[in-house]
């Protein structure tokens, strides 16, 4: 299984989401560093490209072997989208993702993310602005449609396909869902039937067998993890390899999750400034202590630090911890 997108080939195509405020920088390394190469980054404003706000920088930022650089724009206005897809291919982007499934109310209520599958035309306009502004791959990622009675993606992605996008990923919910039920992995097969270019199923990868899942009823080319990823950034490369043998890698143990979680979080710090990187650091930490079954008040004392060297010293006390029970 393998996808070509542009002059990059893509290898047992497993494809870390964008996901606001996760996939940053050190977020991206540490993916990278368990052996997925395509990593998307945060969503990023059209606006905030074009007139170089603080935040789009950040997020458009890359580490010097970050590999294939995939920079997702939204908006809903084609020349803004366009102008940040030249910007973007400027400062070193080898793709560029649009963004039609953003399901947030800040989001859809300016028309952009989902909003624009409720508006065929407008989207079709972007999408060419865009293609025609970069001499890079394009791609696209969407919902299933804005709601039940408009599930459009298929014939979204068919207009989508012959104005030069390059491939599509779907997230197997409408709009409407936001992240509630089941994501539909047989819809996701009706687009992959409506065109000839890769498309790539997301929703619900949590584990191994949901990724061989969503692959055989949506007969998808490749599968995109979002959440599944968060607290396990190990978690992407265990989906490709199993994918790739059919054998099942162990999370790491929980020393190496403990150096992972210490690399990530100095990485936080040197990428934000210490006084930003405490705060941003906390939902990461939260969620990786959460896995390891660290009580909340445990979790609260941990979060409470303004202090880095107090950090790293709790986690290493709640990892001993954790490989005491497990060794019991």
């Amino acid at each position: 299984m393998s996808i070509q997108l542009g002059p990059s080939k893509l290898e047992q195509p497993v494809i870390l989401a964008p996901m606001s405020g996760i996939t940053d920088l050190p977020f991206r390394r540490l993916v990278r560093g368990f052996g997925v190469d395509f990593a998307v980054s945060e969503m990023i404003a059209s606006t905030g490209v074009v007139s170089g706000g603080r935040i789009s920088r950040e997020r458009a930022s890359w580490a010097a072997d970050e590999g294939l650089r995939v920079v997702q724009l939204a908006g809903c206005l084609p020349e803004p989208m366009a102008q940040a897809a030249r910007l973007s291919q400027d400062q070193g982007a080898d793709v560029i993702d649009i963004n039609m499934g953003c399901p947030v109310k800040k989001v859809v209520g300016g028309s952009a993310g989902s909003a624009l599958m409720r508006d065929e035309t407008l989207a079709l306009h972007l999408i060419e602005a865009v293609v025609g502004a970069v001499d890079i791959p394009v791609t696209l990622k969407m919902r299933t449609g804005w709601d039940h009675e408009q599930r459009n993606a298929p014939s979204l992605a068919r207009q989508a396909q012959d104005a030069g996008i390059a491939m599509i990923t779907v997230h197997g919910r409408t709009r409407c869902q936001f992240y509630d039920g089941q994501a539909d992995w047989d819809f996701i097969g009706s687009v992959k039937r409506a065109v000839d270019i890769p498309v790539i199923a997301n929703g619900d990868v949590v584990g191994l067998e949901d990724a061989r899942n969503i692959l055989h009823r949506s007969n998808a080319d490749g599968v995109m993890i979002g959440r599944g990823a968060f607290g396990r950034p190990w978690f992407p490369a265990q989906v490709r390899h199993y994918l790739a043998t059919g054998d099942g890698l162990a999370d790491p143990d929980l020393s190496a999750q403990r150096d992972t979680v210490i690399t990530h979080y100095r990485g936080i710090l040197d990428h934000y400034g210490a006084g930003r990187g405490l705060r941003i650091a906390r939902k990461h930490i939260n969620r990786y202590l959460e896995r390891i079954g660290a009580a909340r008040e445990e979790r609260r004392a941990v979060l409470r630090q303004g202090d880095s060297a107090s950090v790293v010293q709790q986690l290493h006390q709640l990892y001993d911890q954790a490989m005491a029970r497990a060794a019991a």
